[in-house]
């Protein structure tokens, strides 16, 4: 078996290329500095996200995360919405006009390094998996992102958390934050099952790994094929986004 992607903190090496990666949250912004083995090369850090959250605004505040991280020679961005070609088409769950926002540019144009930038489950998706077979991404939190990989190979931004769920209402209405807030965590954790449940037959991975935030309310007993993976994924998965093509 493969080894998980994601390694341990390390110490500061002269490794390069060094690889500044952003995860862009609907509540937080994190960031962290790889080197070319994908080993952290300094503690992750995290800003709220602003509110509202506009294009400038989250601009302004990776340009904060970026003065804290020492070097770096490249930068990987990880987006809660559509990203085709380091442009952003989606961004439901931040404000402001998204659709059309060249935001790997913006980045490159911002930090004065090369940036490649791709929907958030994607990034985390490449954090957690193996490379063997079918395996899938859900991450939990302001929304519900979701990707599939075959053989390690990507099929770019499954928009699954839009998809009807049951009742007239979508997997991310029903699994969100808004979701939780709303229904209560043994409701929330009840639809949670019923999505795995309806993931499992109809897309046959090998693995089903399941992060974001709210991937901590995961409840203990998970079925064989379900991996619970740490969010930090998202951060460790953007040095994969520099092995692929953008």
């Amino acid at each position: 078996m493969v080894a998980p992607f994601a390694l341990p903190f390390g110490t500061m090496t002269t490794n390069r290329p060094r690889t500044l990666c952003i995860d862009i949250g609907g509540s937080g912004i994190k960031s962290m500095v790889l080197d070319p083995e994908g080993t952290p090369l300094v503690e992750r850090q995290r800003l709220a996200t602003p509110r509202p959250a506009s294009p400038q605004a989250v601009l302004e505040t990776i340009a904060q995360l970026a003065g804290e991280m020492g070097s770096f020679d490249r930068v990987s961005v990880g987006f809660p919405g559509v990203v085709d070609q380091g442009v952003v088409r989606t961004g439901v769950n931040l404000d402001g006009t998204w659709a059309g926002m060249p935001l790997a540019q913006a980045v490159s144009d911002l930090t004065g390094k090369p940036c490649r930038a791709a929907n958030d489950a994607d990034i985390q998706g490449y954090g957690a998996i193996e490379g063997l077979g079918v395996e899938m991404m859900i991450t939990l939190g302001t929304g519900m992102g979701a990707a599939i990989f075959s053989d390690g190979k990507l099929v770019p931004n499954l928009e699954l958390g839009h998809h009807p769920l049951a009742e007239g209402q979508s997997y991310e209405e029903l699994l969100g934050q808004a979701a939780l807030d709303r229904l209560g965590l043994e409701a929330w954790q009840g639809w949670l099952q019923r999505a795995i449940d309806t993931i499992l037959p109809i897309w046959n991975p090998r693995v089903l790994y399941i992060g974001g935030g709210n991937a901590r309310h995961l409840p203990g007993a998970l079925p064989a094929k379900v991996q619970r993976v740490k969010n930090v994924a998202g951060i460790l998965g953007g040095i994969r986004l520099w092995q692929n093509p953008s």
